[in-house]
């Protein structure tokens, strides 16, 4: 097991109804693959099963298996939930997932690599290091001869062999027509012996002991040889006229052709102008008359299709005088005349559908005269429907002319076919597509032969493949007409195979196969899946775990022709293709080809470092990058004989399996014939002379230059140089840079291509220089092809030989003066980093190849080193490569982790956070990118949002990259910013700039990766210091639950001036600095901005209101007790006239404009009490009170200082008593909307009920406080929503205050029962205990709306829209206001609960669910209601009142934080009904809350936004990331 920090593990996140069957994922053994739950997921009972099977267990496809799931962190959310499996074998496997009801709800499929070893060792071969060649079986001679001949492949640098098929070849001789699957050719054995399989696979044990070489070869599934012996006695293994009639109208077309091909060959069509030698155009007019004139009126193959019109006519004639009705179960009362196809197709053999004929045509009475008139209708139909049949199939016949004259045209008149001269038997006018093993007979006795079917049952069918057709259709089944309409391109040797669905359809033929199968996979290490594209999917997936059942690390390699690359991942992924065979020969000119290297492997150079763990992502299939396959045309005929080094160079550069054919580095300058050629391949001779036929050498071809080129290959694979550059030169200069990540060694390859024969085509004598980054170390090789004087090339009739004209220089290893291809080079330096070498080319003719191995200038190389020596600390991946540092500077002396272990949580809201406006105020900024936007912060979480982005597709063109390599302006301020600050930051930006002065010498590509790996190591060090500051819940906690906790961080820091005022000086613990501007010592608490970027600095960071919502969440669930005590305390301090200050304003400019912020403060000091240590101690802190009474000027610190329960009781008696005032100021100096009636602030508790109740139509005391500020709409100085009279979660936290004042009294920690109040002139006390239970008494009665007319409690039934639900408030003065639907009365339920009756308040939270949950947020309003709207839009002033500036601000749209409350609610409810309905509730928390995660995730802010549009759209008005909405989430994963 590797440790778990080096261990590779991908990510495959599931999503609802997401099938990837076409997506590719490739996979390493030793890799983990996690599954683990996307947002629609999540909160689900999800099952993932696999077919991956247990440890020792066999592979079954057929057998799935569910997975366990791990729960990393706890089983509050679902964000860090995962199932795993450790991938040790290689195969194809699938995976599946649904729920306990629904088995399957998306799936998809994944691939794991084959390890391949070789060597007396058994050392691994990559498959990037692959260097194949392919041999013709047939052209080996005797195995004793092979080693000879094989040894070519050795000597010439090859590591994997592939041979065609070594079993007895069919009579065609070509090499994938075999007659017999089982046995090892007879023609391998010299007279006297009698070789087998052991023998074969003796020699492949030798290959790969002794020469270090693996070996493949072909299975062919497809087809057989026409002459296999099997076949004959097992004919339903193929597609004949018994087992597949749908073929006989073909067969009966096939056998008219070769009757034509007959007549013709004699001469007997010379008249009507078709003579045997077919020469000219109109010969192919002539076969047109002739087919339709001939041949297709003798055979009538319409009548396949057909009704025999009387018969059908006169069975409707009995029925109808029988007095049949139609089947109605059938026909469904639905008219019209259905014709049957015949499932033997014989002539007329169709029939009607009798029930649609009754149905269809139904006599008027019984009479015979009403059924002649019937059946006479119907005759007429059928004849119609005869008719229709005869043109489909005259299409059909139009279609096989035109295939049949295209055949005609391709084999003898295109100057690129084969010519095959005048019409023969042996050379037929066209490929017949059946087999017919009888003597010669007329067209008229071969017809009888249809009705025979012991006969029938041997006239198979050909295979071949079909232009375009769909890769997953079988062509020859039902359903298909191919063979009728002649589109096949016909294999005449070889018999298509019937397998049908599985064995049991056809059991010789799958046993057969399936041992075939078993003897390959015995003796190779890999196969060729010949023919892919058209071998069924069941069959070759049957077959290939046959195969991987006998060699587990079986090599797959196919060559598709699907025309794209979803259909190719079909076959890939089931089949588990290891590798995809590629063609250079593809490419029209070195552009494409270069293109095609960058396509199939590596990645940029320079690419970022990604992390062990990280999201799986779809990719291409791994390539077989050859320069020519064996069955293709040979390039020195397409191209020129000088392009087969550079392409080869070209093609050896690209980070795949790369290969060739034998007989491409030998120059034979022609294809060879995989079905002709019968002469040999030259075998190994190290001094053989050029003009040698029957031997090959060093100097024979490119052999020299190809040896040399494989080496490189598979050296740049085996040592990592995984990325690659590819560089066009001019159009036929492509240079290829491969980089090693590492070390950051380069090798350049230049190649100079010909694909053009120089001497019919000009090539440029000027030869662009080129500039080459770094110091060349030395040139790797060179090499050029040139022209020798051997003689001209002669075809050999023994051996297959190649041009003796031809061969190549080369030099290996080389100082850069002693090249020959180089005139001189320069070096010149761009900067203190920029290490550039020029270079000039002499010799770099069409044909020639140079390559260069390139390292960084030395300082550059050791600097590097030592960079990653320091990285190392964080991640053993830099450890490769790394230079221990001599003399380390002070800075990086110790340990990073051991600076970040002295930071606070606010230094590290400085390090990670601080949005533009907070970083303005100490006269910075964030970082603003020219050309682009602002990072988002000024701190590393800035940065690391936008890297995020970069880094997993290596965007190494994005603009922050781009300013990175063009100067060192954004390194400097990631340091710098620190560096100006005092203490342990400064300390750690000193840390930054010791690293980013190794950075600053780097060449400029390798800045932007290295620059990541840095900050990456920073920002996860200081993450991990993080949550080490922070409670237990956040330290165990899920990902989740820390990136909400990070909210903490984020919303909470010391400004450069207090925002808060000060507290006590008797108070331990208050954290102090030196004002820099005056140099005395003053207090710095830690404050709460209420949102991101809106409200973060200066007057408008801190509101009593947010805070107090926010403070439990942000503050005390995570641990930050003595701040939120300094927090409590410091507002405390500020109470005036009863209560606490909206917008804070360091309490000097303090607004007490609302009702609600006292009652959230008082929440905020119970949940201090309950969930802190020891946290009834906060009572007994001093309070310095900067207003003891209503009307004094701010007091001076200290001057008047009382215990914290004093100012609770006088918050609780000014409430009892009623409060009434005008704000101070009041005017449009404070608030330039407001009307003047709305500056008069009151509150009261109303005796009736106990509810506290205030407020007026013109303010809006609430946390929903829109104040209109339109002319134009005239809503300027109307609130939207004054919610005056006794808002709902007003009275549930003044009863929780209440119940909570009265707990502490009867434990002795507050000294008061209740508050002494003056009333009209009265001196009366009132008990908490007899106002808690008179709220207690009053809150339904007065809230809950029952729709009931008779409701003794309901004063205004007419008011009511929606019942059971809570009103939101009670004694509005517009009393419809009170009852419509907002989500506030789950406020009231979460801190409050005892108020509700448990099933009422269920019954209110179902109608929440259905009418206000949005995917985010809350919709603050009934979208019944008349006044909704929920898109806000604080720009637009228009004539709507309703709107008009933002004024539907709390009528519609989205709030986050109220979901907070619901979900907390909807747990604490459901748990009071029973197991059933709280597990139902805990899924969908999980996943609404799923939905935040996402959010989190992907935001560049990390926060929770204030507001979105409806359903979850985004608002560009509402702050980004606001401090209650990730609160109030975090709490619900806290209740959880």
């Amino acid at each position: 097991m590797l440790p778990q920090h080096l261990k590779q593990i991908r990510v495959l996140v599931l999503n609802e109804k997401e099938n990837l069957e076409r997506t590719l994922f490739r996979l390493e053994q030793g890799f983990e693959l996690q599954f683990r739950l996307g947002p629609s997921l999540q909160g689900k009972r999800v099952i993932v099963h696999t077919n991956y099977p247990l440890d020792g267990q066999p592979f079954v496809r057929s057998n799935f298996r569910a997975l366990a799931w791990n729960y990393p962190t706890g089983r509050e959310d679902d964000s860090d939930k995962f199932c795993s499996l450790d991938l040790k074998i290689a195969g194809s496997y699938q995976y599946y997932f649904g729920f306990p009801n629904i088995d399957r709800s998306g799936g998809g499929y994944f691939v794991v690599d084959p390890v391949l070893r070789v060597g007396a060792d058994n050392h691994v071969l990559p498959l990037d290091c692959i260097t194949i060649q392919t041999y013709l079986s047939k052209c080996l001679g005797h195995l004793d001869d092979w080693p000879d001949r094989l040894r070519v492949a050795k000597e010439s640098g090859y590591n994997m062999i592939h041979f065609t098929p070594l079993q007895t070849l069919g009579e065609s001789r070509s090499c994938y027509s075999l007659a017999d699957q089982l046995t090892f050719s007879p023609e391998y054995s010299p007279e006297g012996q009698s070789y087998t399989w052991e023998d074969v696979g003796a020699l492949v044990e030798k290959l790969k002991t002794e020469w270090n070489m693996a070996c493949i070869t072909d299975v062919v599934y497809n087809h057989t040889a026409a002459n296999s012996p099997w076949i004959t006695e097992h004919p339903e293994c193929g597609y004949n006229l018994v087992n597949s009639p749908h073929l006989r109208p073909a067969w009966v077309l096939d056998r008219a052709l070769w009757h034509l091909t007959t007549r013709v060959a004699e001469g007997r069509y010379k008249a009507k102008g078709l003579p045997a030698e077919i020469s000219e155009e109109s010969h192919l007019n002539a076969i047109r008359s002739v087919m339709w004139q001939d041949v297709f009126p003798q055979i009538k193959l319409w009548e396949f299709f057909q009704v025999k019109v009387d018969s059908a006519v006169e069975q409707f004639r009995t029925l109808l005088q029988k007095g049949t009705k139609p089947d109605q179960s059938k026909t469904e009362g639905k008219k019209g005349l259905k014709i049957i196809q015949d499932p033997e197709y014989r002539r007329f053999g169709n029939t009607v559908d009798m029930d649609s004929a009754l149905e269809t045509f139904v006599p008027h009475s019984s009479s015979s005269q009403h059924i002649d008139e019937c059946c006479g209708w119907l005759r007429q139909r059928v004849n119609e429907l005869n008719e229709e049949q005869r043109n489909v199939v005259n299409q059909h016949q139009e279609q096989a002319i035109n295939c049949l004259l295209g055949n005609v045209l391709y084999e003898r008149l295109a100057g690129h076919g084969p010519k095959l001269g005048p019409v023969t038997r042996k050379d037929p006018l066209v490929t017949r597509y059946f087999t017919f093993p009888y003597e010669d007979m007329t067209l008229e006795q071969e017809m009888k032969l249809l009705d025979q079917p012991d006969k029938m049952s041997h006239f198979l069918a050909h295979n071949g493949w079909v232009m375009g057709d769909d890769p997953l259709r079988n062509f020859a089944e039902p359903g298909s007409n191919v063979y009728l309409r002649r589109e096949l391109i016909c294999w005449g040797d070889s018999v298509k195979l019937r397998y049908g669905g599985g064995p049991e359809d056809c059991p010789y033929l799958w046993a057969h196969m399936r041992k075939y199968t078993e003897i390959t996979a015995q003796y190779f290490h890999g196969v060729r899946l010949d023919n892919c594209h058209s071998t069924p999917l069941h069959v070759a997936e049957f077959m290939l775990d046959v195969a991987r059942g006998v060699c587990p690390n079986l090599y797959v390699v196919a060559e598709l022709f699907t025309g794209s690359e979803e259909l190719d991942n079909i076959f890939v992924t089931k089949l588990g293709i290891s590798s995809l065979i590629r063609e250079a020969m593809s490419a029209g000119d070195s552009h494409e080809e270069g293109r095609l290297v960058y396509r199939y492997g590596g990645e940029p150079v320079g690419a970022f470092v990604q992390p062990s763990l990280r999201p799986l992502f779809p990719s291409i299939a791994h390539a077989m990058f050859l320069d020519v396959t064996h069955d293709n045309e040979c390039p020195i005929q397409l191209r020129s004989a000088l392009d087969s080094l550079p392409s080869s160079a070209i093609v050896s550069m690209a980070c795949c399996a790369t290969g060739s054919t034998r007989g491409y580095d030998e120059l034979v300058p022609h294809q060879i014939s995989v079905v002709k050629e019968e002469r040999f391949y030259p075998k190994w001779n190290p001094a053989a002379v050029p003009t040698s036929k029957g031997e090959a050498g060093v100097q024979t071809g490119i052999i020299a230059g190809k040896l040399a080129l494989n080496k490189l290959h598979q050296e740049l694979a085996s040592q990592g140089f995984m990325q690659v550059f590819v560089d066009q030169v001019d159009a036929d200069i492509v240079a290829i840079t491969r980089h090693c990540p590492s070390t950051h060694q380069s090798v350049v390859a230049v190649s100079r291509t010909a694909f053009w024969n120089p001497k019919t085509h000009e090539y440029g004598a000027n030869v662009p220089p080129m500039f080459i980054p770094g110091k060349i170390e030395e040139v790797v090789l060179e090499a050029r092809t040139v022209e020798r004087l051997a003689g001209s090339y002669e075809k050999d009739e023994s051996f297959i030989n190649g041009m003796p004209e031809y061969t190549v220089e080369i030099k290996e290893h080389i100082p850069l003066e002693q090249s020959t291809l180089v005139k001189k080079s320069d070096v010149t330096s761009k900067g203190r980093s920029e290490f550039v070498q020029e270079i000039t080319f002499q010799k770099l003719t069409p044909g020639s190849v140079i390559a260069f191995r390139v390292s960084l200038d030395p300082k550059a190389q050791k600097l590097v080193g030592v960079l990653r020596y320091y990285l190392s600390q964080f991640s053993p991946k830099y450890r490769r490569g790394s230079v221990a540092d001599d003399n380390p500077p002070e800075a990086l002396q110790k340990p990073l982790s051991q600076l970040m272990a002295k930071l606070t949580l606010a230094e590290l809201n400085i390090l990670l956070f601080r949005c533009d406006s907070e970083e303005q105020e100490d006269g910075g900024g964030c970082y603003s990118i020219p050309g682009w936007e602002s990072l988002k912060y000024a701190g590393l979480q800035g940065l690391i949002s936008v890297l995020a982005q970069i880094r997993p597709n290596n965007d190494l063109g994005h603009p922050v990259c781009a300013n990175l390599r063009q100067g060192d302006w954004l390194i400097d301020f990631v340091s710098n910013r620190l560096i100006n600050k005092e203490g342990t930051l400064a300390q750690v930006g000193q840390w930054l700039a010791a690293m980013f002065t190794y950075l600053k010498h780097f060449p400029r590509y390798l800045i932007p990766c290295y620059f990541d790996a840095i900050l990456v190591s920073t920002y996860t060090t200081a993450l991990d210091a993080t949550y080490k500051l922070m409670s237990s819940f956040v330290q165990n906690g899920s990902s989740f639950v820390r990136h909400l906790a990070l909210g903490s961080v984020q919303m909470c820091g010391v400004g450069r001036f207090p925002a808060l005022p000060p507290l006590s000086s008797k108070l331990e613990d208050v954290p102090q600095r030196v004002n820099p501007a005056t140099g005395l010592k003053e207090q710095c608490c830690v404050s709460m901005a209420a949102g991101l970027p809106h409200f973060s600095a200066g007057i408008f960071r801190c509101w009593g209101r947010d805070t107090f919502i926010a403070l439990r969440g942000l503050m005390l669930i995570t641990g930050r007790y003595a701040e939120a005590r300094n927090i409590i305390l410091a507002f405390a301090g500020t109470l005036r006239h009863g209560l606490i200050p909206n917008l804070l304003g360091e309490g000097r400019c303090a607004r007490y404009n609302c009702r609600d912020a006292v009652w959230w403060w008082l929440q905020c000091v119970q949940d201090y009490t309950t969930l802190v240590p020891e946290g009834h101690e906060i009572l007994r802190c001093p309070v310095t009170r900067m207003y003891p009474t209503d009307d004094c000027e701010p007091r001076k610190p200290g001057e008047v200082e009382q215990p914290l329960y004093d100012v609770i009781q006088e918050a609780l008696q000014r409430q009892l008593e009623g409060i009434s005032f005008r704000e101070r100021n009041a005017g449009p100096q404070i608030d330039r909307n407001m009307r003047d009636e709305g500056f008069s602030v009151a509150s009261k508790v109303d005796p009736a009920t106990g509810f506290v109740t205030g407020g007026n139509r013109f303010n809006c005391g609430t946390w929903m406080d829109k104040m209109g500020e339109s002319e134009r709409a005239r809503n300027k100085g109307m609130p939207a929503t004054p919610r005056d009279g006794a808002a709902v979660e007003i009275v549930g936290l003044s009863k929780s205050a209440v119940r909570w004042v009265v707990e502490l009294h009867a434990k002795g920690l507050f000294p008061y029962d209740g508050a002494k109040v003056h009333t009209q002139g009265a001196e009366g006390f009132v008990s908490y205990a007899q106002w808690n239970q008179q709220l207690q008494r009053s809150f339904e009665a007065g809230f809950w709306v029952s729709g009931d007319p008779d409701d003794p409690n309901e004063k205004h039934p007419e008011l009511v829209h929606k019942k059971g639900i809570y009103k939101d408030s009670y004694g509005a003065s517009s009393p419809w206001c009170d009852y419509q639907l907002r989500p506030n009365f789950t406020i009231a339920m979460v801190v409050a609960p005892e108020l509700f009756t448990v099933e009422r308040a269920w019954q209110a939270l179902e109608m929440a669910e259905k009418k206000l949950l949005g995917p985010l947020g809350m919709k603050t309003l009934d979208p019944d209601d008349m006044v909704y709207c929920g898109v806000y839009d604080n720009a637009l002033d228009n004539d709507n009142y309703n709107l008009a500036k933002g004024f539907n601000y709390h009528q519609g749209p989205e709030w986050l934080w109220p979901v907070g409350y619901f979900l907390r609610a909807k747990l604490y409810f459901a748990k009071k009904l029973g197991e059933d309905t709280y597990a139902k509730t805990v899924i969908l928390v999980k996943n609404v809350l799923s939905r935040h995660y996402t959010h989190l995730e992907r935001s560049p802010w990390k926060g929770l936004p204030e507001l979105t549009n409806e359903n979850g759209q985004y608002c560009p008005f509402s702050c980004e990331t606001q401090a209650w909405s990730l609160a109030t989430v975090l709490e619900v994963l806290y209740d959880l």
